[in-house]
């Protein structure tokens, strides 16, 4: 797609930002490794040869009846009789890097669960002793999934409600900001604590419920572009000419307005991972079980005579944000229009 000159402006002064543009490569490269955690951290082999066949235990579940066992159950593959099994038609198995799961328990510890790092668990094991860096891995992907969802929806609906509130002015205007100072002052928290006594938290029962409030960063920036815009002279012209207000709205001032909305979505994209990290820390985030960040923290305050667990939080939050905040400098000095 060809880059109009304004645009091919921004590119460059964006990659002038040294710390953003390498900050963003490497947020990038995290999250896209991320999306394999199964094929880097996972208790099933990615490949297996056996008696001249091949299967991919990290794809499809087969009972150990498959490799000669004798029970129609699920293959434990670490257990001594399998491999065994495997060994004696001439077959081998390929492990990930990391041989655990987010939910895999290292019944082999030397060592009173959490264990400190070693050769085997590389960040260590927390209190249950499951893989601290298999947890990181699949934690951080649900935490940039979940903030990228959270950020898109609440981006489209923000832009919405306050494009329709500039353009428009009056009473719009008006019963708009009337219902965001009450909706705004209800507390999220205290809602959330309410409702998970009823409903058992998950994903999308989770990102419905922040995409209820988390909306209304954006609606204040795009009004004040549009109530701006609407009385410029190209906008009256194009109104002049019979165009209707919705080809207006976004083939004239939306594009305006965009400029701001994009320099402020990386911290948005922050925020949203702050707040489903804290609420995660305070038990009212994810399942018990799933792999978070924030659960991560609470292990770490809970258990403080290991202190690999709070550094390894620390570390890893400390990183994503960061980088978070890179890209959203990056991005707010590309977009400025006094530059």
């Amino acid at each position: 797609m060809q880059l109009t000159p304004l645009n091919r402006r921004r590119l460059e002064r964006f990659k002038a930002h040294k710390r953003g543009w390498w900050s963003l490569w490497l947020f990038l490269a995290l999250f896209v490794a991320s999306l394999g955690a199964e094929l880097i951290a996972n208790d099933q082999p990615l490949v297996v040869r056996y008696d001249g066949g091949w299967y991919f235990p990290v794809l499809e579940r087969y009972p150990e009846t498959t490799f000669g066992g004798e029970f129609p159950l699920s293959t434990n593959y670490k257990s001594p009789y399998i491999r065994n099994l495997i060994a004696e038609k001439d077959g081998w198995m390929l492990w990930p890097p990391i041989p655990f799961s987010y939910s895999s328990i290292n019944y082999e510890l030397t060592v009173p669960a959490p264990a400190p790092p070693s050769g085997v668990n590389w960040l260590g094991t927390d209190d249950q002793g499951r893989d601290v860096l298999a947890r990181v891995i699949y934690g951080f992907r649900i935490s940039v999934l979940f903030a990228l969802i959270l950020t898109l929806l609440s981006s489209l609906i923000g832009v919405a409600v306050g494009a329709l509130q500039g353009f428009h002015g009056g009473w719009v205007d008006l019963i708009g900001q009337r219902f965001l100072e009450v909706w705004s002052g209800l507390p999220v928290l205290y809602l959330l604590i309410i409702l998970a006594s009823f409903v058992q938290p998950n994903f999308w029962w989770l990102l419905g419920i922040m995409l209820l409030f988390s909306w209304m960063s954006l609606v204040d920036v795009v009004r004040a572009e549009f109530l701006r815009g609407r009385n410029l002279e190209y906008v009256r012209a194009a109104r002049a000419l019979g165009m209707g207000n919705g080809a207006i709205m976004y083939r004239h001032i939306l594009p305006n307005a965009m400029v701001s909305t994009m320099t402020f979505m990386p911290f948005i994209l922050t925020g949203a991972i702050g707040t489903l990290t804290a609420l995660d820390f305070l038990g009212f985030g994810l399942p018990p079980g799933a792999p978070s960040l924030g659960e991560l923290v609470a292990q770490g305050k809970a258990n403080l005579q290991a202190p690999w667990l709070g550094i390894t939080a620390f570390v890893v939050l400390a990183l994503m944000l960061s980088l978070l905040v890179f890209i959203g400098e990056a991005a707010r000095d590309a977009f400025d229009p006094r530059k």
